[in-house]
């Protein structure tokens, strides 16, 4: 019942954006949704909303994303590049001051340590971890109270600034899976991505932990498309990158990307 109520809250801040964007001729941002956000983003009926929507979160196939609602004349004459770079988020780069002496950190360090500044989660994009550094979307409002504030994750002294997002230069690591799967359904490729059997996975799509491109998926049977991503809530993610080849009994011989 709390959910649903926070469901109907959520929507009809989505309508209340929309309608301004379309009364005020701007375009409205949303902080950054979850995976949950983002599905009901998705689900609401395309004709309760005032204009059309686009969501990115900083990076190609970022988890966390922010939604614009577009009014017409921004969104019939400006090209989908311009509308990117219009998002108000900021890339910040979280280095430690003494590389000899860091901790391995995790995304589960970075994270704490932002949140015990009292930021809330919904100002916070993706944290993209590449060796001894991290790199975080943060709403723009509250990019320099991070650089200012952020001195320590865990017991490692760090330096936060801000970079240009044309500096981001991201690529995400994957490790590439190649199997055999009697169709492409989504309670297969998972069982394919995590090696492990149907009956284990097929729970985890029934308690409402899969998502497709940020969409809640609930049947084992969905039939997965090339290049959609697959999110599992606390396991993590996969790309479904296409069919290989069919095997002589037919089954479908498919790629996917994990991202590690």
């Amino acid at each position: 019942m709390e959910m649903d109520k926070e469901e109907e809250l959520l929507r009809k801040r989505f309508l209340e954006l929309s309608n301004q964007a379309f009364q005020r001729g701007i375009v409205m941002y949303t902080d950054f949704l979850n995976l949950n956000e983002l599905n009901i983003l998705h689900t609401t009926p395309k004709n309760l909303l005032a204009v059309p929507f686009r969501t990115f979160g900083g990076y190609a196939f970022a988890e966390r994303q922010m939604a614009a609602f577009l009014p017409d004349a921004f969104y019939l004459y400006t090209d989908e590049d311009e509308i990117l770079e219009k998002y108000p988020m900021s890339v910040i780069q979280i280095s430690p001051l003494n590389g000899k002496f860091a901790e391995d950190l995790g995304h589960r360090d970075y994270l704490g340590a932002l949140l015990n500044l009292g930021i809330e989660r919904s100002k916070l994009g993706d944290i993209l971890i590449q060796e001894k550094m991290a790199y975080l979307f943060a709403c723009d409002g509250m990019a320099d109270f991070i650089c200012n504030e952020l001195t320590r994750v865990r017991h490692t002294t760090v330096q936060a600034v801000r970079i240009e997002r044309e500096e981001f230069d991201y690529e995400p690591r994957y490790e590439e899976i190649r199997g055999t799967v009697a169709s492409v359904r989504l309670d297969s490729l998972l069982s394919l991505a995590w090696n492990s059997s149907r009956s284990k996975m097929a729970p985890l799509i029934e308690e409402a932990r899969v998502y497709v491109n940020g969409k809640l998926i609930t049947s084992n049977g969905y039939h997965v498309r090339e290049n959609d991503i697959i999110s599992v809530r606390g396991m993590g993610r996969f790309r479904y990158m296409g069919m290989i080849s069919e095997t002589k009994k037919g089954r479908c011989y498919v790629l996917v990307y994990k991202y590690i």
